[in-house]
């Protein structure tokens, strides 16, 4: 009989939607959309499906218990409290990573050490050989997630952060999260049905990341290892077949185009696209926004300007100018996706969005805003 379990996957705030389809689409039962996670049901199969496909999940994590807890001493009661032989042999190394969204738990790190003791100290009291921490790749990754005084500790599938893809060996400064670029290509509904252009792609991941969903190509291509594989229950031969199962991939019959102000930039970009196999899909070239004077047809724009970090406000400003004359002149008949930080940035393309969602990228509050681009003035398309 196949076993099904409850599984939390976990994303970037104002994914969890479109990682709720990518669930469902695979098979998964009971989802549930939360604040950054997806709380779904489904068998080992299904474990090994999320994370190798998955393109908005950064952990697939499976739960070991709830609990509250008001301080670290209580979160080490009841961790110490759990049978722990049973999920961690000790011949088995260990590691902890704690997420903490509290006002009564102020420091991840001692929550961490907590646990840690908690999980020593129950072996120590039954006179057992205690298993060793290692920091990097142990046998077992655990997860505790606690939310004011709801804790929950899981078993961590993937190890290390699903958007580290693998693909991108070289990297601008700032370079867009892999999950995140994913998502708000995504949330355009575009599947590679025409042109997809990013005419500010630093070292290119958002055109990667389009070219890949545009054939279906599941983002673990590139990956080499997963925290599951570490585990006594490890199907090997299962997936393997979830991993080479290539009969949902797609002809993409458009183009992927990428420009950049910065030699530096594209050059970083060229490698990773060819690092991802791309460069049949992908065409690169150094041009500046404000040079550009032609379309290639049909198709979708999605960028990710500067938000004003490093530029100085005038230059900033009259590049957000650029990008809205651009988009009058060069794009009618285009969608066009913006995220951004500045407020005035927006303010300065002097275009009426049709749409808007907040994203946070990195640390930073983002609008993600969509123009619909019509050929002549605005009000003769409505």
């Amino acid at each position: 009989m196949i076993q099904s379990f409850e599984m939390v996957a976990k994303t970037l705030y104002g994914l969890e939607e479109i990682l709720a389809e990518e669930l469902i689409g695979l098979g998964a039962n009971g989802v549930q959309i939360g604040r950054r996670v997806v709380n779904f049901e489904g068998d080992k199969e299904l474990m090994y499906k999320a994370n190798f496909c998955c393109r908005t999940a950064l952990k697939i994590l499976k739960p070991i218990t709830r609990f509250r807890a008001n301080n670290p001493d209580e979160v080490y009661e009841q961790i110490k409290q759990i049978d722990w032989l049973q999920y961690l042999p000790p011949e088995k190394t260990f590691a902890i990573d704690a997420v903490v969204y509290s006002e009564t738990f102020t420091h991840s790190k001692f929550v961490t050490y907590r646990v840690k003791d908690a999980i020593v100290d129950s072996f120590a009291e039954k006179n057992l050989h205690r298993p060793s921490i290692r920091i990097n790749n142990p046998d077992i990754q655990l997860h505790l997630h606690i939310s004011h005084n709801e804790c929950t500790l899981s078993f961590d599938s993937s190890g290390e952060s699903l958007h580290k893809r693998g693909y991108r060996i070289e990297e601008t400064e700032a370079p867009l999260n892999e999950v995140l670029a994913a998502g708000m290509i995504l949330k355009t509904g575009w599947k590679g049905e025409s042109h997809f252009v990013d005419p500010m792609c630093g070292s290119g991941t958002l055109l990667i990341e389009a070219a890949l969903i545009a054939m279906n190509i599941a983002p673990g291509v590139f990956r080499d290892k997963y925290a599951f594989e570490k585990w006594d229950d490890f199907d090997a031969e299962l997936f393997e077949k979830v991993s080479t199962d290539d009969s949902q991939e797609k002809n993409f019959t458009y183009k992927c185009l990428g420009s950049d102000i910065s030699p530096k930039a594209i050059a970083a970009a060229a490698k990773n696209v060819k690092n991802a196999g791309l460069s049949k899909y992908i065409e690169l070239k150094v041009l500046p926004f404000q040079e550009m004077q032609e379309n290639p047809g049909t198709g979708i724009l999605i960028t990710n300007p500067p938000y004003g970090e490093r530029l100085r406000p005038n230059d900033l400003m009259n590049l957000y100018a650029i990008i809205g004359e651009r988009l009058k002149h060069v794009f009618p008949g285009y969608e066009a996706w913006i995220i951004s930080s500045n407020p005035e940035g927006f303010d300065k393309i002097g275009l009426k969005p049709a749409s808007r969602m907040k994203l946070i990228n990195g640390a930073l509050d983002c609008e993600y805003r969509q123009y619909i681009l019509f050929s002549g003035k605005r009000k003769e398309n409505i």
